[in-house]
């Protein structure tokens, strides 16, 4: 019996519209999709009349559940899996199972359907040198958060990563202590969204401008 494939499903990061149209023609296909909310995939699927049987997968998925994934790709089954938002695996708990997938069966094809990314959709439109960066994930939210930053501040290259809306206003204060007072960042609030914000200028001059705001956040910070 031939091994069923896993696809790796970038979806939109908030537009809907911003879904590939081989996105959607895997979706339709995959005999399942492993979902981090179903409630979250649902709509996705339903605004594209799609309908199909949910598993839900996120960080603290069982590796119970992981082996039965497994056991069903190797049946023949072809799976989906899809985060909230964006591309799979990027800061993400799929990272794991595609990990596991890999590591622990060679007859199991793993297919990227490539899409919406807020980091790439961030640094596209930043005006820094684009050609070398460092992606950081989030900041811890409370042990080595100060060693974080500190990484951050000293990184040569161009360095991005994400902040809730929860702590952006801490974050700001926090690279104000180690960035040189020159550095241009940018600062992007709920991109692709109806009220995307761009923030643009010195750590200093942002944080002077940004409201007590909340949403999902990009910072990008540019080169030393």
């Amino acid at each position: 019996m031939t091994s069923g494939k896993l696809y790796i499903v970038a979806t939109p990061i908030g537009n809907l519209g911003d879904i590939t149209l081989r996105a959607i023609e895997t979706l339709k296909n995959a005999d399942l999709i492993l979902c981090e909310d179903t409630r979250v995939t649902k709509n996705l699927l339903e605004h594209y009349e799609i309908s199909k049987p949910l598993i839900s997968y996120h960080q603290h998925t069982e590796g119970k559940k992981i082996k039965e994934i497994i056991g069903m790709l190797e049946d023949g089954k072809n799976l989906a899996l899809v985060t909230d938002a964006g591309t799979p695996g990027i800061s993400d708990p799929g990272g794991l199972l595609i990990k596991q997938i890999v590591s622990f069966s060679k007859l199991v094809e793993v297919v990227p359907i490539p899409g919406a990314s807020a980091i790439v959709a961030a640094l596209s439109i930043s005006g820094f040198p684009t050609d070398k960066f460092v992606f950081m994930g989030f900041p811890p939210h409370k042990n080595k958060r100060q060693k974080y930053f500190k990484e951050v501040s000293a990184c040569e290259f161009m360095v991005v990563f994400y902040e809730s809306g929860h702590r952006i206003k801490k974050c700001l204060q926090e690279l104000k202590e180690v960035l040189d007072a020159k550095r241009q960042v940018m600062i992007c609030r709920e991109v692709t969204k109806k009220f995307e914000t761009i923030y643009r200028g010195t750590i200093g001059e942002v944080s002077e401008v940004m409201q007590d705001e909340r949403g999902e956040f990009v910072v990008v910070i540019n080169s030393r």
